[in-house]
């Protein structure tokens, strides 16, 4: 896994690079328009982009409401995964939330989508649920997935603000 990765947060300009990703991960990609009214309208809206080598290789977001984070969508390029790198994002993510205050984040995966299930489970989530067909593109059910997040404690320093 790279060690230079930076995570900063999502711009108008890598909307392009992100779609990009959006089309080889899903198979009902968001468009453009998309991602450019959760990053301008939506107040509850958090999305990141992971670079390496001045290149975004994956992208998260999640909406932060109160005290509850939910995952959107998270996304690494095809030829950068495999290497623990959607690890490192969601991570990112559970932290990021829990800056914001979230205590809880939770997301749906496909009930067939294994390795994700597995990568989530690694981080924390549980199964609480199934929401029946939830993917348009096939009608495939989702499985509900919960994460407590209150061990994500800022350091010192990060509680000064």
């Amino acid at each position: 896994m790279p060690s230079d990765l930076v995570f900063r947060s999502m711009t108008i300009a890598d909307i392009p690079f992100i779609v990009a990703i959006e089309h080889e991960a899903f198979a009902t990609p968001w468009t453009p328009e998309a991602f450019k009214n959760e990053l301008t309208s939506n107040m509850f809206a958090r999305y990141m982009v992971m670079e390496h080598d001045g290149q975004i290789i994956g992208y998260g977001g999640m909406w932060v409401i109160v005290d509850e984070a939910h995952v959107t969508n998270i996304a690494v390029r095809a030829d950068h995964r495999g290497q623990g790198l959607g690890e490192r994002l969601l991570t990112e993510l559970q932290r990021t939330a829990a800056f914001f205050g979230a205590n809880k984040m939770t997301l749906e995966v496909r009930v067939s989508n294994e390795v994700a299930q597995g990568l989530y489970r690694k981080l924390g989530f549980k199964p609480s649920g199934i929401r029946p067909a939830y993917y348009s593109d096939n009608n495939e059910d989702a499985l509900i997935m919960w994460a407590d997040l209150n061990f994500y404690q800022p350091a010192a320093e990060e509680q000064e603000w």
